[in-house]
């Protein structure tokens, strides 16, 4: 039975406009195998025609942290945008936007590795968005904010996952205030691997994890969740310390 969250609010809202996904993944229509990182440059639109797209040198080492954007598939620069992509699961980081301010349209991951999408770097009015698509299987994160500014998530479809946003809370970086706005989205938890539940603390999935002693703000808008037999949370927040672990607080 689906559970309908209607509107958290923890901060100011942003216009959204995508359907709600019924959890039907693409169909891919052909492969293809990069020996590098593709770079999507700043002002350019990456269509890849809903092909499977992976590295041909990597393989996916679960969450063992990698050299940055060397092991992902696609480098989003500023003003770019990449749409209609299936990442495959040769791979480790995904896609990155190192500068935020990227789009990232109807790009579904297949089998998450280390983090589906890692947005870096940028400032304080930067806004990163995700447009449709969808992510599975992810131990952890499914987009990891590391940068600054904002992030818009719109009709996205999350299944079998630890946190689909988590914003950083051991960047060299920080303190640092970032913003979320999730709306028309779809959560699958009814199938959770039990061995990622209970790593997950002892199960628990968080759908966002923020900082909030660093001022974090999010809105969730019209979420969906199908829930397992596992406990999850809406919104989790962390008391984040500079290059250490956060700890976790509170929950709502």
């Amino acid at each position: 039975m689906l559970q309908f969250l209607a509107t958290f609010a923890f901060g100011a809202s942003i216009a959204f406009g995508l359907p709600v996904p019924d959890g039907t993944r693409p169909t891919s229509q052909s492969n293809v195998s990069f020996a590098e990182v593709y770079i999507v440059k700043s002002g350019e639109v990456f269509d890849g025609g809903m092909k499977t797209y992976e590295l041909s040198n990597v393989t996916c080492l679960g969450q063992t942290e990698s050299n940055g954007s060397s092991t992902a598939v696609f480098e989003v620069q500023p003003g770019a945008t990449l749409r209609n992509v299936i990442i495959g699961t040769n791979q480790m980081e995904g896609v990155h936007c190192e500068m935020s301010d990227c789009t990232i349209e109807n790009v579904w991951w297949e089998d998450v590795c280390e983090d589906a999408l890692s947005i870096k770097g940028g400032n304080a009015s930067s806004v990163s968005r995700v447009l449709g698509g969808g992510a599975r299987y992810a131990d952890d994160k499914v987009i990891q904010h590391n940068g600054f500014g904002t992030v818009v998530v719109d009709g996205f479809y999350a299944q079998d996952f630890g946190k689909l946003y988590r914003s950083c809370g051991n960047c060299k970086t920080n303190p640092r205030q970032r913003f979320l706005n999730v709306s028309n989205a779809f959560v699958d938890l009814e199938i959770i691997q039990t061995d990622r539940a209970l790593r997950l603390g002892g199960p628990n999935m968080s759908i966002v994890m923020m900082n909030e002693n660093y001022g974090d703000q999010a809105v969730l808008r019209n979420l969906y969740v199908k829930p397992s037999t596992y406990n999850y949370t809406e919104c989790t927040f962390d008391l984040a310390e500079q290059r250490a672990e956060p700890r976790q607080p509170r929950t709502s």
